[in-house]
C-alpha cells in the first residue's frame, strides 16, 4: 500500500551547504497494518511524512502511496489519504459538523452521499454530542475527534498519523489510540510516527527505528528483540539511537 524506496530530502543550512533531513530512506508498508516510525525529535520521521503527503518534493527516491507516485501523481494521492497530527488547527467560527462537511466538499462530497457519511462519523467517534458546537468551545479531546473525522470523511484506504497524542493529556491520548486500533480493525493500513515507546508496543504490527534522517532497523517487535537480544524496547530503542 506505501512502497518508499531512496526517499531523501536535502535542505539548505546556515552556511549555504546542503543538509540531508532524510536520507535513502525504504520501507514497505502492507495493506491493513498499523506500520510505525519511532525516532526522536529531529530523526526525520515528519520530513517523511509530508513527502509521502506531497507537501514536500523529494530531493532523491521513489514511493508510491496506493499505487500512485507521490511525484508525478500528487492529486491522487492526497485523494488517497487521509493526514492527522497533534497540531492539525480547527476553525473558531464553524460547529464540528460544519468542519468536517466542508472538507468533505473539497473531496468532492455532496448531497445524501456526504451527509449520510457525516452520520456515520459521528456516531462511530461519538460525536454527536458537540455536533453543533463552534470549534472555539470545543475541548483539545472533541477537537481531535474533529481532526480524525475530517482525516476520515473521504474514506482513504490510507491514513497517515505525524504523532497524533504529542501534548494531549492522558485520557484524550487514550481516545486516539482506541480509535487507531478501531480504525486498524476496519481493514485501513496506517502510518504513524511517534517517539513513545508504549504507543508502538500496543498498536504497530512493524515499526522503523529512525535517527538522523535514516532507518537503522525495522522489522516487527519480536524480530527486532531477537535481532538485537533486547527483550524491553527502550533499551534496545536507545541502543540504536545512542
Amino acid at each position: 500500500m506505501i512502497e518508499v524506496e531512496g526517499l531523501t530530502k536535502f535542505f539548505t543550512g546556515p552556511d549555504g551547504a546542503e543538509v540531508a533531513a532524510v536520507n535513502d530512506v525504504s520501507f514497505v508498508v502492507n495493506p491493513g497494518e498499523v506500520f510505525g516510525l519511532l525516532g526522536a525529535n529531529g530523526a526525520g520521521k515528519t520530513t517523511t511524512l509530508r513527502m509521502l503527503c506531497t507537501v514536500l518534493r523529494p530531493s532523491q527516491g521513489f514511493a508510491t502511496v496506493a499505487g500512485h507516485d507521490i511525484a508525478k501523481e500528487p492529486a491522487l494521492v492526497r485523494r488517497s489519504i487521509g493526514f492527522l497530527s497533534a497540531n492539525t488547527g480547527v476553525y473558531d467560527r464553524m460547529t464540528a459538523w460544519e468542519m468536517v462537511r466542508y472538507y468533505g466538499q473539497l473531496y468532492g462530497l455532496s448531497g445524501s452521499a456526504l451527509t449520510d457519511r457525516l452520520e456515520e462519523l459521528f456516531g462511530t467517534l461519538q460525536m454527536n454530542d458537540f455536533r453543533n458546537v463552534p470549534g472555539g468551545r470545543l475541548s483539545t479531546g472533541m477537537k481531535q475527534k474533529v481532526s480524525i473525522a475530517r482525516a476520515l470523511v473521504h474514506d482513504p484506504p490510507v491514513l497517515i498519523f505525524d504523532e497524533p497524542t504529542a501534548g494531549l493529556d492522558v485520557l484524550v491520548q487514550r481516545a486516539v489510540l482506541r480509535s487507531i486500533a478501531d480504525l486498524r480493525g476496519r481493514g485501513k493500513t496506517i502510518l504513524f510516527s511517534t517517539h513513545v515507546m508504549t504507543e508502538v508496543e500496543k498498536l504497530c504490527d512493524r515499526v522503523a527505528i529512525m535517527s538522523k534522517g535514516t532507518i537503522v532497523a525495522a522489522g516487527s517487535l519480536p524480530e527486532l528483540r531477537a535481532e538485537f537480544d533486547q527483550p524491553d524496547l527502550e533499551e534496545l530503542f536507545f541502543s540504536l539511537v545512542s
